[in-house]
């Protein structure tokens, strides 16, 4: 027989209204405390993926700069009419002043190319003329590669030029890389509509860096190999220039040496210094 309630058996008692009101309060005070640690979270986690992503940005760009820097360098350029290799020797002061000078083959050794700020000349040995490069070829092919005259002048840095963030992370993708988004801002001196850089997370080096037109096109690949130890550092020592709009042409950029923080004179930068 069942027991009647109020009797010997449990007895289901009903909140008062002031203990709902109490039970809720204590239950939205949890929420609400956990909302507040959430936001107070959430600027911190985007300022870190800020720092990290501009930290891996400028490791980027500095890998092959120095205060100074004295190289030996071999271009080889493949087109659809023919194919070249070059070497050349190259100093640098800086991230406004170099010069560049061919070693190889004979028909254009002793050309030159002088970089000092925005101006470029070039010096033609065979009829032993200095010639400044106009506003109007600065779009031109560099030495009859993929690489432009404005190429040369331009030393954007990617994390002043653009806006940019981590799009993911070694752990969300099977090759264990950085992929970081950028968008140029407003002023900057840049042509590229979109920039995604993907970067190793083992060892900081960048693979490729992708440009694309204000279409969102890609525009051409830069692909970056052979990491080794040049000048002390851990460097790519292979930079092959990709055209998406040609895909059996490449100009590839490979250091033999490379020496940082060397003892280079401003006399090295000036117009009388591109004559051999």
């Amino acid at each position: 027989m069942d027991t009647p309630p109020g009797k010997d058996g449990p007895v289901s008692r009903i909140p008062s209204t002031r203990e709902r009101a109490i039970r809720d309060l204590v239950l939205w005070g949890a929420v609400g405390l956990g909302l507040v640690a959430l936001l107070l979270a959430l600027p911190h986690a985007a300022g870190a993926d800020e720092a990290l992503a501009r930290e891996l940005l400028d490791h980027t760009d500095d890998l092959q700069r120095g205060d100074s820097s004295h190289a030996r360098v071999s271009m080889h350029v493949k087109n659809t009419r023919w194919e070249r290799t070059m070497t050349m020797e190259s100093w640098s002061k800086g991230e406004e002043k170099s010069l560049i000078r061919i070693l190889s083959p004979a028909k254009e050794a002793g050309m030159s190319t002088l970089k000092v700020e925005d101006n470029i000349w070039n010096y033609l040995p065979k009829v032993d003329r200095t010639m400044k490069v106009p506003a109007s070829m600065m779009s031109g092919a560099w030495m009859g590669s993929h690489f432009s005259n404005d190429d040369l002048v331009k030393e954007s840095r990617m994390a002043d030029d653009y806006t940019y963030e981590i799009a993911s992370r070694p752990a969300d993708n099977p090759d264990g890389l950085y992929v970081i988004d950028l968008t140029p801002k407003p002023d900057a001196p840049v042509v590229w509509g979109k920039v995604v850089v993907q970067i190793r997370g083992e060892d900081r080096m960048p693979t490729d860096i992708q440009y694309f037109d204000e279409g969102g096109d890609l525009g051409r690949t830069m692909r970056f190999s052979d990491v080794r130890e040049l000048g002390g550092r851990l460097v790519p020592c292979t930079m092959t220039l990709l055209p998406a709009d040609k895909p059996d042409e490449f100009t590839r950029v490979s250091w033999e040496t490379l020496e940082f923080d060397v003892e280079v004179p401003d006399s090295t930068f000036t117009l009388q210094a591109l004559k051999p």
